[in-house]
């Protein structure tokens, strides 16, 4: 297929890139390389890409509609996977303008340009964050998710009721992904865990918030992705049994679909961090601290929708997943 992937000089978004590419498709991919977080480590993943003849590289803000309007004439690409956003919850309380650029213009730029070029299938990314205030666990997409507490978590629940809307108004089919804390080798250096490393490393002391008593669905990046492409695959529909009178938020009577995609297995913060010690050969100088505005303090993903729907069975256990992450980062920072 021809597809469009967002983002792809990001975490989530090269990965899939790679795996498109590897199977036969065709990727044009945008990212615009801001400097939320080290941009050579953003060139590095776009290097990983570059080699390949079915990967069509482009540099800009997708807000920038004229833009992405000339793009899509240019590749009419047949499916969507949109990943690029500001990510972030701790950053949002800082630079919330850029979370309304990146995260809504953005993709109602992306929702205008499917509309009108006949994209088959938008698949795009929401975050486990929309489920907020919730305590319920596990999280189930049939929950209700009106009450964010970042927000970033808000522009994603916003994504949600976008698409909706399009799926509605135009018959676009559109699948949202809400991502559970994703890891591994190529990560985010503003991710919790990508930090840990560092310090621990350079001898430093370590920030473990809510007191270390966290818990968090860590989900490797392999098992995301492979979720991703599954479901990129699978273009949403319309459920036939869906009753307005009782509706269920993950679906729809138009072609709609929601789902969680986590390890299904929530694992405490000082587990994680007792893995990497463990694989750094180093014991962790740790400073206990209360809960940070805008966090949560357990996250937890039924997946049993995405199971049924479109086979995701996520197979990295946190063991594997945080030794492939250290061996990693010792060999890109050569430590």
């Amino acid at each position: 297929m021809n597809i469009l992937v967002t983002g792809t000089a990001g975490f989530i978004g090269c990965e899939v890139a790679l795996r498109l590419l590897a199977r036969g498709d065709t990727v044009i991919g945008i990212d615009n390389l801001n400097s939320y977080y080290d941009v050579a480590l953003k060139r590095a993943r776009l290097a990983r890409l570059a080699g390949n003849t079915n990967y069509h590289h482009h540099e800009f803000c997708i807000s920038d509609s004229v833009a992405l309007q000339q793009l899509f004439v240019k590749y009419k690409p047949q499916r969507v996977i949109h990943l690029a956003a500001q990510a972030g919850v701790r950053y949002s309380l800082e630079n919330p303008a850029t979370y309304l650029t990146s995260n809504l213009v953005a993709f109602g730029n992306i929702l205008e340009m499917c509309r009108h070029h006949d994209v088959e299938h938008l698949t795009y990314a929401s975050s486990s964050s929309v489920y907020g205030a919730n305590t319920k666990q596990p999280f189930s997409e049939a929950d209700n998710v009106d009450h964010p507490v970042s927000l970033y978590a808000a522009t994603k629940k916003s994504n949600e009721l976008m698409a909706h809307t399009y799926s509605h108004l135009f018959k676009l089919p559109t699948t949202g992904l809400r991502f559970f804390t994703v890891y591994g080798p190529w990560g985010r250096p503003d991710m919790a865990y990508f930090n840990f490393v560092k310090q621990i490393l350079a001898g430093d002391t370590i920030d473990v918030y809510n007191f270390g008593n966290h818990r968090r669905d860590f989900t490797y990046i392999d098992d995301i992705v492979e979720g991703v492409i599954l479901t990129n695959d699978r273009m949403a529909t319309a459920e036939p049994n869906w009753q307005s009178d009782q509706p269920d938020p993950a679906t729809s009577n138009a072609p709609y679909r929601i789902y969680n995609i986590g390890n299904h297995t929530p694992v405490e913060l000082l587990r994680f961090i007792e893995l990497i010690e463990q694989n750094l050969g180093v014991t962790a100088q740790k400073k206990l601290l209360p809960m940070q505005p805008g966090d949560v303090p357990d996250t937890f993903a039924d997946v049993d929708r995405l199971t049924r729907d479109v086979g995701y069975h996520p197979t990295t256990s946190i063991e594997v997943g945080v030794r492939n992450f250290v061996e990693w980062y010792k060999g890109y920072y050569q430590v």
